[in-house]
């Protein structure tokens, strides 16, 4: 099985600026996202930025002495957009597999990503692939920043949403009476695609769905794509979004 990682990253973040570049313990966030990625089995790995300095900080581990950075344009709306111009500038073909890594996750794990590269490679059928968590808190199952999943038996996504799905009719009524959820599951914001399904999604504009829950992935879901979902086989750190969230992983970190 053969599979590229790409890694989109860009400066300008709302929440964190320059978050790419910020010290984690005397390396910028993003190197360590790519030398987790190196250990993985992709046979490379790209970071995808619009801004050289970016550019400019990440090294490749693997001591190949071609550059990681690819400079993409800077109006992606999404980092899929960003992963898809890169398919486009290497001419990769229509069945290569790409892993979309996030920039802003330094404890990704590397047998995650082959997991999700496996998953799709595994799966005629799926255009995309990902992965979720069980649930384990009441907390997390009815916080909206959590991305909940349900998939059908044939491990097909049925759907994603913010809200807190599936919802155990019997034991609630109301939000703050739940107290079961054994079959909710957190969606992981790691994706495999095929290029042709990459750059299908890249070229197609946001879908109602998508407007609504503001979730790319039901996008591809309501275009009628398959996507393929699996338990990952170990959970990785939280991303980064916050100055908290840089000071925590900081902690664990050290």
């Amino acid at each position: 099985m053969s599979f590229h990682v790409v890694i989109p990253a860009r400066f300008a973040s709302t929440r964190l600026p320059g978050k790419a570049l910020l010290d984690i313990h005397g390396k910028p966030m993003i190197q360590w996202v790519v030398e987790a990625a190196a250990q993985s089995g992709a046979v490379d790995i790209v970071v995808a930025t619009d801004d050289q300095r970016i550019a400019d900080a990440v090294r490749d581990p693997r001591g190949k002495r071609t550059s990681l950075a690819v400079m993409t344009r800077g109006d992606h709306a999404s980092g899929t957009d960003r992963v898809a111009e890169v398919a486009v500038l290497k001419k990769w073909s229509a069945d290569t597999i790409v892993v979309n890594v996030q920039g802003d996750e330094p404890k990704i794990l590397p047998a995650v990503i082959d997991q999700v590269a496996k998953l799709l490679h595994d799966d005629a059928r799926a255009d995309l692939a990902t992965l979720c968590t069980p649930i384990t808190s009441l907390n997390e199952f009815l916080d909206p920043n959590v991305v909940k999943v349900t998939k059908a038996d044939d491990g097909g996504a049925m759907y994603f949403s913010r809200a807190p799905i599936p919802w155990n009719r019997d034991s609630a009524s109301t939000l703050i009476s739940q107290r079961e959820f054994p079959a909710a599951q957190r969606h992981l914001g790691i994706y495999a695609y095929r290029v042709e399904a990459l750059l299908r999604l890249a070229q197609s504009s946001p879908s109602s769905l998508e407007q609504i829950e503001k979730l790319e992935q039901l996008r591809s879901l309501q275009a009628g794509m398959r996507i393929a979902v699996a338990v990952a086989v170990a959970v990785p750190g939280p991303g980064i979004d916050t100055a908290a969230d840089l000071e925590r992983a900081r902690s664990e970190m050290r």
